[in-house]
């Protein structure tokens, strides 16, 4: 897998964990290969989340040869609600200040629960915040919000190829290329024309292509400009 994304031109990957027996997980894998990786608590998971879970946070970093490069994968599912959302909320804030308190930048995941993560941003931190929201799939409304009122960047992935994402498309030409990332929520979500395949960091190339079609740039201009706006993003 990671030979075909090399030969596909992608130089860097970041791996996420949901938590912290996966986080665990991608913290060697990142050892092992030289990828990057995050340690958070997805909504899923918020049910099972430790009582004291900055202080789980910190073990982690103090044990890590190599730190993370951004907590997450946090925020709200309201879709699924495999976690009550009390609880998804409570770990949502609690992660999110252990960001803020030490400059690290933020994996969010929101899914039909916009106005509670957005109350929550809000709450926690008004002045925005260094982060992205991965797989982002919603309008040009949603998108202006997220970029305008916290600085946030948007995860674009395959849903952009997908013939009824046209409300996605128009909310990547609302916010513009400076805005975005590119991604793939690997193993779901691959796009065309790869589509019910198990996604693989190589297909990103398609998103990248899709994407510069749409904004009309060339498929060069959105790999740098993404590239370099993920690497600011992570330091």
């Amino acid at each position: 897998m990671l030979t075909r994304a090399r030969d596909a031109g992608v130089e860097r990957i970041m791996t996420i964990g949901t938590d912290l027996g996966t986080s665990r997980a991608a913290r060697s894998v990142a050892e092992r290969y030289g990828l990057d990786y995050a340690i958070g608590v997805h909504p899923h998971e918020a049910k099972d989340a430790p009582e004291d879970l900055p202080g789980a946070f910190d073990r982690f970093l103090a044990e890590s040869a190599k730190a993370p490069l951004a907590i997450g994968e946090i925020g709200l599912d309201y879709y699924y609600d495999h976690s009550p959302r009390e609880h998804q909320q409570q770990v949502l804030a609690t992660q999110l200040r252990y960001a803020i308190a030490r400059k690290m930048p933020v994996v969010f995941h929101q899914r039909d629960a916009f106005e509670d993560f957005v109350a929550i941003l809000r709450a926690e931190a008004p002045g925005g915040i260094r982060g992205v929201v991965h797989c982002f799939t919603g309008g040009p409304e949603h998108a202006r919000i997220l970029v305008d009122d916290f600085g946030l960047k948007l995860g674009i992935g395959g849903v952009l190829t997908f013939k009824a994402a046209q409300e996605l498309r128009d909310a990547v030409v609302a916010v513009g290329l400076e805005h975005l990332i590119l991604e793939t929520d690997c193993p779901y979500l691959a796009p065309v024309p790869h589509r019910g395949k198990r996604n693989e960091p190589a297909f990103v190339t398609a998103t990248a292509n899709m994407l510069a079609e749409t904004l009309g740039l060339s498929a060069h201009e959105v790999a740098s400009r993404t590239m370099e706006t993920a690497t600011a993003l992570f330091g």
